[in-house]
């Protein structure tokens, strides 16, 4: 029995985290980098610094050189304005290098992350949860980080910095201009926490069903063949742009919040550049209309007012930007807290700290074994075998009756609820899984081979294999003869999950990547089934090849494979109800004789 299909959901399997918590844990991923968080924040700051200086040396060009009509050092402050330029554009460059470097090595580094953990995530997790959406973990919600890590927190830092200061260079030059100026900031910051709370909602509903189309995507592509034999094209379009028009209603509906929230920036900015207009020009009419002894006690020069301006609307520029980075923001969050979701699920549990070894000849004992992918519905009950060293045991039954369940609780994919299973008396929970899946190798109906050549997919059994031990194995199994009729020969290309090779040649291959494995224990899956009659005789002859002098457990539906089992057990309802050899079973008469006349 195979466990049943599911699927999990992103959304209420856990309470929405808090940034603060996410922000601690994304740290932790940038931290190794972080040399390059530090050099980026002080090239920031000399950015900053050249930024803040500009405004002030057109100033005292406008008072002391034009509006005085001087021309004494005007050239040498020209000068010193481009440098200041060109020392603001150096510093912008080389804080974005380092930005983006450590984005770029934080993202490397969490990828890999997400990649290990799938791997050691237990096959009930991945069962129930569909491969487009673990895909989108690691590229889809990865990519959405690194726009915040290229304009994220040291960044706004350093705005911050640069708002504090170009403040302070406001209070000098006007007092009133600049508090009647600020009185927009409480409004800049009502609107920002008003937006947030409905923008969060958003977006982690834009994720989740991007995380859904993905999936469907994945599916539909992975099962193009059956949609063109049914003729379900149009269906299967039909099913996908719904999922589209679903990514696109949540998208608009980001944008949105995130278009009012940078709106509302920018009229507050407008508001403020004419409020300072209005209030400066009078300053300065008033100040051009008398003598200068008076000017000299109040009022605002061109080049205050010039500057004054010019100072706002810089301050409106990373105020903006801090609008915009709040999408960019939320988006983050967002992704992060489906990665760390990922991250967070319990993976198979540990290996033993001081391992058994199981260095017999290869017994297998299950030990009143009661198993259900569900709980609540046990697919094995109380069931035991016992399986000498180099026997032979088939096992058949109908569907659902538990034969594959068997093997995947031999190899751990799954852990029995209650009983033991041992391999030479050692529990197999007492076993480095490493050790226990090298002893015990399964071959499948359904054999999945990788991108790349011939040769590498049978070295997968052995990977420190030399290539004479590659060829040895395949000689063995006559699958030479076979390979050699492509134009690569063992250096051929595996198409994506072998659609260059048939069911048979597959096969063979799985059984030579078997045989250079030497595993004491092998586990047969409906491993000869589906293939012509001449490339099932090479594949009885590798099976035998392979099961020579091993322990061996085959799953098997077509009895003619199995006739030459020592024993052969009839599995119903996860009990075993017959066994014997051949002949025993057929004299009973029972379910076995009755599945032999079916056939």
């Amino acid at each position: 029995m195979t466990p049943p299909a599911g699927s999990s959901d992103d959304r209420a399997t856990r309470p929405e985290r808090p940034a603060s918590h996410l922000l601690g844990r994304l740290w932790d991923v940038v931290r190794p980098h972080q040399r390059w968080i530090w050099i980026s924040f002080v090239l920031l700051l000399v950015n900053a610094g050249t930024r803040l200086l500009q405004p002030w040396l057109v100033k005292t060009a406008l008072d002391d050189h034009l509006v005085a009509d001087s021309l004494d050092g005007f050239f040498g402050l020209a000068a010193l304005f481009l440098g200041v330029a060109a020392a603001e554009w150096a510093a912008r460059r080389g804080q974005l290098l380092a930005l983006e470097r450590a984005g770029q090595d934080s993202l490397l580094d969490l990828r890999l992350k997400v990649f290990r953990h799938l791997q050691r995530l237990p096959m009930r997790y991945l069962d129930r949860t569909p491969t487009g959406r673990l895909v989108g973990r690691a590229t889809t919600d990865v990519e959405s980080l690194q726009e915040m890590f290229s304009s994220g927190l040291v960044t706004v830092l350093g705005d911050l910095v640069f708002l504090v200061a170009a403040v302070a260079i406001l209070l000098s030059l006007s007092v009133p201009l600049t508090l009647a100026s600020l009185l927009v900031v409480p409004v800049f910051v009502w609107v920002t926490v008003a937006v947030r709370k409905r923008a969060r909602s958003a977006y982690q509903e834009l994720r989740n069903r991007l995380s859904q189309m993905n999936a469907d995507l994945h599916e539909q592509v992975s099962g193009m063949e059956i949609v063109q034999l049914f003729g379900q094209e149009d269906q299967s379009a039909s099913r996908f742009a719904e999922s589209n028009r679903g990514v696109l209603k949540s998208q608009l509906a980001t944008v949105r919040w995130e278009s009012l929230l940078s709106a509302a920036t920018e009229m507050l900015g407008s508001f403020t550049t004419a409020l300072i207009l209005y209030w400066g020009g009078s300053l300065v009419l008033e100040r051009l209309g008398v003598d200068a002894e008076t000017a000299a006690a109040g009022g605002l020069t061109i080049g205050t007012l010039y500057a004054f301006v010019d100072y706002m609307q810089r301050m409106f520029v990373p105020l903006n930007d801090l609008s915009l980075r709040y999408t960019v923001f939320q988006n983050a969050m967002v992704a992060s807290e489906r990665i760390f979701s990922l991250l967070d699920e319990q993976t198979e549990p540990a290996d033993p700290e001081d391992p058994k070894r199981a260095d017999g000849p290869g017994r297998v004992r299950f030990e009143r074994v009661t198993f259900g992918y569900d709980p609540r519905e046990p697919v094995l009950v109380d069931f035991d075998l016992d399986v000498a060293p180099g026997e032979t045991v088939a096992v058949v039954g109908p569907t659902g009756a538990g034969k594959t369940t068997i093997l995947s609780l031999l190899t751990r994919l799954y852990d029995v609820q209650t009983g033991a299973i041992r391999l030479d008396e050692a529990d197999v929970r007492e076993l480095r899984r490493a050790d226990l899946r090298r002893a015990v190798g399964v071959v499948t109906q359904d054999v999945f081979l990788f991108n790349g050549t011939i040769l590498d997919n049978i070295r997968l059994g052995r990977p420190d294999a030399s290539d004479e031990e590659v060829l040895s194995a395949a000689q063995a199994l006559h699958l030479d003869e076979v390979v050699r009729r492509f134009p690569g020969g063992y250096a051929e290309r595996v198409a994506e999950r072998g659609r260059n090779l048939s069911a048979g040649e597959k096969q063979l291959i799985a059984f030579a990547r078997m045989l250079l494995a030497e595993p004491k224990v092998l586990a047969l899956d409906e491993a000869t089934s589906n293939v012509d009659a001449h490339t099932e005789q090479l594949l009885q002859e590798a099976v035998a090849r392979v099961m020579q002098g091993r322990t061996s457990i085959v799953i098997a539906h077509r009895l003619s494979t199995i006739r030459d089992a020592d024993r052969i057990l009839v599995l119903e309802r996860g009990r075993i109800v017959e066994q014997g050899d051949h002949g025993e079973l057929l004299a009973l008469g029972g379910r076995y004789a009755a599945l032999d006349a079916r056939q």
